[in-house]
């Protein structure tokens, strides 16, 4: 089943503001909240679907790959899930919807108290996110044209396995924070002339996570990650394109104290073809033919991204002549259009002639038919260019 439209879910067009996308997302996130459709899965799911839209319209780096390559842009191992790595649960959500909505306002809808998480009990999100990590990742042009899962090796900051990333030496040694009482918040009434005003700030002692770590865990001295090494295996669509970045959510940097980790971006590159060239969808090569073959026709195998094509060169091909194989390119992503191979003929001069070779070519030098005559419908160099990069 394909994905919606992340500005379908959220009900905005593609020139709508950071604001417009905010607003949208927080009326349809308040329609589908599960804490009031409780055993609504079907509701369930649109609010994980608003999240997720909303995950990726807010950035405006993973927007701007959204706007041009679809949902392959922004889901890396095409999995499905939270931006396309399923390693957002619901917790990660309600922590992003509470800093949406803002506590007050979030805590009196859901009667949640001010505290993030609603009807959850006022769970938080736990510990400082991490930071994202950026990596360039080489592909064949056979690899782009048919697509390909590649399993590379990322060095980051890993969870700490020996605490599971609470940065505390044992469950014992985690308390709730005695300033705010474990809600990650600080309240404060003020009297103005307008009445009393609540404002609500984020615990200093504990920085927002609502609790304190007593003893911290030797292995990772109490941060709950360590610098490490981790395989991720990516799906990479077919048709993606030298500069093209992919979002992989949840990939990146492991957090702090268990907060959520960082997205991986990967950069795609190109890997030079030693006889092709790419041009957009569109594949060039350059068929380097006889004097002789040119004269008299040929059948010639060419190279393509998908193995080797035969073609026929008719009797009489000129120098520049440009042949066409339908599909032979590379598709566009998330379409079902796909480029052409294009193939231009150079007709090879020989450099080095014996006496009798040039005995022969000075007599037919003097022939009529060796006289340049072009014909009035022939394209000239400079419709051949555009033809050739169309």
């Amino acid at each position: 089943m394909s994905k919606r439209d992340y500005y379908e879910i959220l009900g905005v067009g593609k020139t709508a503001s950071a604001d417009e996308i905010k607003k949208a997302y927080r009326k349809v996130a308040m329609q589908f909240h599960p804490d009031r459709n409780p055993g609504d899965k079907a509701a369930e799911e649109k609010f994980k679907e608003a999240a997720e839209a909303y995950e990726v319209l807010s950035d405006a780096d993973k927007k701007a790959q959204y706007d041009r390559y679809g949902h392959a842009g922004v889901s890396g191992n095409g999995r499905g899930g939270f931006g396309g790595s399923g390693n957002m649960n619901m917790d990660d959500i309600f922590s992003q919807f509470g800093d949406i909505f803002g506590d007050d306002l979030f805590g009196s809808f859901f009667g949640g108290g001010g505290q993030r998480g609603g009807g959850r009990g006022g769970q938080r999100s736990r510990g400082v996110r991490g930071s994202n990590l950026r990596v360039k990742l080489k592909l064949t042009y056979e690899e782009i044209a048919k697509g390909v899962t590649k399993n590379i090796k990322v060095k980051k900051h890993v969870t700490c396995t020996s605490c599971s990333g609470s940065g505390a030496k044992d469950k014992g040694s985690v308390q709730s924070c005695g300033t705010c009482g474990g809600s990650g918040q600080v309240r404060r009434v003020q009297n103005t002339f307008l009445g009393q005003m609540q404002t609500v700030t984020t615990c200093p002692t504990c920085n927002g996570e609502g609790t304190t770590v007593t003893a911290k865990c030797g292995s990772c001295k109490g941060e709950g990650r360590v610098y490490g090494e981790e395989t991720v295996s990516i799906d990479i669509p077919a048709g993606v394109q030298e500069g093209m970045q992919m979002n992989v959510s949840g990939r990146g940097n492991a957090g702090e104290r268990g907060g959520m980790a960082g997205d991986l971006i990967i950069l795609i590159e190109e890997e030079p073809h030693k006889e092709l060239f790419r041009e957009g969808l569109n594949v060039a090569y350059e068929l380097h033919l006889s004097f002789t073959d040119a004269v008299f026709g040929t059948s010639v195998e060419v190279p393509t991204i998908d193995g080797r094509a035969k073609i026929k060169i008719p009797a009489g091909t000129q120098s520049g002549k440009i042949f066409r194989l339908k599909g032979k390119g590379f598709p566009a992503v998330n379409s079902y259009e796909k480029g052409d191979q294009l193939i231009q003929v150079s007709v090879w001069t020989p450099q080095q002639l014996s006496s009798e070779e040039k005995a022969i070519l000075e007599k037919l030098n003097h022939s009529p038919n060796f006289k340049p005559h072009p014909e009035k419908g022939d394209k000239n160099f400079f419709d051949k260019l555009k033809e050739l990069f169309s």
